[in-house]
């Protein structure tokens, strides 16, 4: 546990390649900020609770920052060793995270329809039903503009940062200047132990994500906390930003390039031909299916593409 600002520890492991963080916020009253995957808080929350003398029976708050399998998983574990605390997060995301069969149907299974080469393959599928663990009701929705005060000198601000997921939310300690956003922004990439980056970012609504990028640019955070990355503090924070953004417009322009030139283009089509240029990504490669299909529906949107009538996979054609 390290603590990042007065208050504000951060609960560092590693989740396969990746590195992977939760936030503690501790005051006259304590909020955890995720929960991580299943066995998220037996190896890794719980331990960090006893080596410090903290007891999760007084735990007071906990803040499920978004519905991915990696910052709720571990619900059931925290529900068990702290009955008490109350189960946070935003109303968009709740029913997902209050139900595992159906975030696998809608957040994980919408992949399945567009072929083999953008779906998850067996050994992720059963790796996602394992880490999300039983079904724990959200006890407390949130909309974004809520206050936790947590003491005198520990009070945050909740912020709804969408575009990852619709119902995404961080915190913004304002005295610090501390933003605690998890995966609300991704920058080029998630990274791997040695700092390379190996797995796409996943934004599923281009406009909501762009929104969420320039909330952040307008805070100017003094620093940035995330669930996969070292904390970043000034221009490191200010450039993980533009990064953010960069890549959006990188992957616009790429998406737009591919159908163009390929006149009709499908989804694992699509995968196979940008990854090499977006990343390479070898983590989970198909979670660029997220952003690839969000710029298809911009191109639609705009009229410069269809998608093709009663195509299976489906497919879109270029007709801008």
């Amino acid at each position: 546990m390290t603590e990042i600002v007065p208050g504000i520890h951060r609960i560092e492991s590693i989740l396969g390649p990746r590195p992977f963080s939760q936030y503690l916020l501790r005051a006259e009253r304590t909020l955890l900020v995720d929960t991580g995957i299943a066995s998220t808080p037996d190896e890794v929350i719980l331990p960090f609770f006893a080596a410090h003398g903290l007891d999760p029976a007084d735990l007071d708050y906990v803040l499920l920052s978004h519905a991915d399998v990696d910052h709720f998983g571990g619900n059931a574990a925290i529900r068990a060793a702290a009955p008490r605390a109350i189960l946070c997060a935003h109303a968009q995301d709740a029913a997902w995270i209050g139900d595992r069969e159906r975030i696998l149907r809608e957040r994980y299974g919408w992949y399945a329809v567009h072929g083999a080469g953008a779906d998850y393959d067996d050994a992720t599928k059963a790796w996602l039903w394992d880490a999300l663990g039983p079904d724990v009701a959200v006890d407390l929705e949130l909309q974004g503009g809520e206050h936790f005060r947590l003491g005198p000198d520990v009070q945050v601000e909740v912020l709804h940062l969408p575009g990852h997921s619709p119902g995404h939310v961080g915190l913004w300690h304002e005295a610090t200047g501390t933003a605690i956003v998890t995966d609300a922004v991704l920058g080029a990439g998630l990274l791997d132990m040695a700092g390379t980056i190996i797995h796409p970012p996943p934004y599923v609504d281009i406009a909501a994500y762009e929104a969420t990028i320039a909330k952040l640019q307008e805070l100017q955070p003094q620093r940035l906390l995330t669930a996969h990355y070292a904390p970043m503090e000034g221009e490191q924070a200010t450039a993980f930003l533009r990064e953010s953004a960069a890549f959006v417009e990188r992957t616009r322009a790429a998406v737009a390039a591919a159908v163009r030139r390929s006149g009709t283009a499908t989804l694992g089509g699509l995968l196979a031909d940008l990854n090499p240029a977006l990343g390479p990504f070898t983590s989970m490669a198909n979670e660029l299916a997220g952003p690839v299909r969000a710029h298809l529906d911009e191109l639609v949107a705009a009229g410069k593409a269809e998608l093709v009538d009663g195509s299976a996979p489906p497919s879109w054609r270029w007709v801008g």
